[in-house]
């Protein structure tokens, strides 16, 4: 299979298809993940709570990510790999340069960063450097003791209106990929109207360019209460490849998300 660059992605958004993510922390799950014609594969700080058994991902530091990086890096595959900058790992100039090199010298073709306007000069910052950047806004998992827990973002006017402007400010300071989770769906097809670059969705409707989930979610081994974004994919395939296969069908023919994975106004 081609190589998946951002090319590949601007040209889906532009063409006005869909293109699939999933985690993955290793080369056997991303070698499964680029069979089964998955296009990007996240190399998440989610990390910390599925793997390292973290009840959040605060703990994760680069080093993990840099080592799950090259592991995933390791199967040679098709797929176009995101890594996460964890915690505080972009927190001065400095850092957010070495956190860079070390993921991108690990096999990341892009960073991840979570925040929102606060990300501008960093995306300028990145793209001078060479560094191609995806933007997270909404529910940010790194700022999970300032919402006070994992809460839909973007519910109140206000808030729905500094998601929408941060999504613009990206956009235009030259952010690669923009990252939605947790918002409703008219946020998302605001954010959709004031950008465009790719945007990928988990839990922010179907409007978006791609869509992601935690590989352990869509294989329906994740313990404890299942969000409302996720569909277990292995309920009805026969191996960890077919479920993989269906996710990647559901999101390209438009039947994930279905209005049942979604938040409404």
């Amino acid at each position: 299979m081609p190589q998946i660059t951002l090319n590949t992605l601007k040209k889906h958004r532009a063409e006005n298809t869909k293109f699939s993510m999933v985690t993955a922390y290793d080369a056997c799950f991303a070698s499964l993940a680029s069979e089964a014609g998955i296009d990007t594969i996240l190399v998440g700080d989610s990390l910390g709570m599925v793997l390292q058994g973290h009840q959040s991902t605060l703990p994760v530091t680069v080093a993990d990510i840099a080592y799950h990086t090259r592991c995933a890096a390791a199967a040679s595959s098709s797929c176009m790999i995101v890594a996460d900058v964890p915690f505080m790992a972009s927190a001065t100039t400095q850092d957010a340069i070495d956190t860079a090199r070390e993921l991108m010298q690990a096999g990341a073709h892009v960073v991840k960063i979570e925040g929102g306007t606060n990300l501008v000069d960093l995306v300028k910052l990145y793209r001078d450097q060479g560094v191609a950047a995806c933007c997270h806004l909404g529910l940010t998992p790194q700022f999970v003791n300032q919402f006070g827990g994992y809460r839909v973002q973007g519910r109140t006017d206000e808030a729905a209106k500094r998601l929408i402007e941060a999504a613009a400010a990206l956009d235009d300071a030259g952010t690669d990929l923009i990252l939605l989770e947790c918002v409703p769906n008219h946020v998302t097809e605001a954010i959709m109207n004031v950008t465009t670059v790719p945007v990928i969705g988990i839990g922010a409707g179907p409007s978006t360019t791609g869509q992601v989930l935690v590989m352990h979610d869509l294989l329906g081994i994740t313990p404890g209460k299942t969000a409302r974004f996720v569909k277990n994919f292995m309920a009805s395939a026969d191996s960890i490849q077919d479920a993989f296969q269906a996710y990647d069908r559901a999101v390209k023919n438009g039947s994930f998300p279905a209005p049942e994975h979604c938040f409404e106004e």
